[in-house]
């Protein structure tokens, strides 16, 4: 990694350590509320999209953010990897465009095109489904798993314990579809997110 880019999430490393954890939205157990969001192609997508799906792998990411940037491959490899064992990711754009232009619509476009994501990249533009969830990073990981209840959120938190250079030895998303699929609960259910703090709108 240049040295540019281990400055820059380094400084958002900083950042997210004195960063407040929100403890309001989803806790692990509850059901997930469906929700319709706009595709960088158009078309909306909703949890309910997904017929064949055992559960999901949402994440809320972004254009800017170095450690978001960082982990892009690694989410592209995620969906590759679980997409065919019904774990799809779905990336969330949480920030405002207003407070950072970078975000926009069309600057997500353009991000999904130059690194060819396999997921949908929705737009989130008034932090409804944000909320719901109390991300306060970019990234920040929620695995649901579909029940006969409905969508229950299994695991919240860190992609893997490798924000820097890319080399987990922990990798806590793989590990908490693995406990599913082997009937057991994730442990952890939870993880510190670590990366740049979500641009609220003005006045939130």
């Amino acid at each position: 990694m240049k040295a540019t880019n281990v400055l820059w999430v380094g400084l958002a490393i900083l950042l997210s350590a004195n960063a407040p954890v929100s403890d309001k939205g989803y806790q692990i157990g509850d059901v997930v509320e469906d929700f319709r969001l706009k595709n960088v192609n158009g078309d909306y997508v909703s949890l309910a999209d997904y017929s064949d799906a055992k559960g999901f792998i949402l994440i809320f990411t972004c254009n800017t953010c170095p450690v978001a940037v960082a982990y892009e491959d690694r989410i592209i490899a995620l969906d590759r990897q679980y997409r065919p064992q019904g774990y799809p990711v779905i990336a969330i754009n949480p920030n405002d465009a207003g407070v950072e232009p970078r975000e926009s619509y069309e600057q997500m476009q353009q991000r999904a095109k130059d690194k060819g994501f396999t997921f949908p990249y929705l737009l989130d533009p008034d932090h409804i489904v944000t909320k719901r969830f109390a991300a306060t990073h970019t990234p920040h990981t929620f695995l649901l798993q579909k029940t006969d209840k409905g969508n229950v959120l299994q695991y919240i938190g860190a992609i893997d314990n490798d924000s820097r250079s890319g080399n987990p030895d922990t990798k806590f998303v793989a590990d908490a579809i693995a406990a599913l699929e082997a009937g057991r609960k994730p442990d952890p259910a939870t993880t510190k997110a670590v990366g740049c703090t979500i641009k609220w709108k003005q006045g939130e």
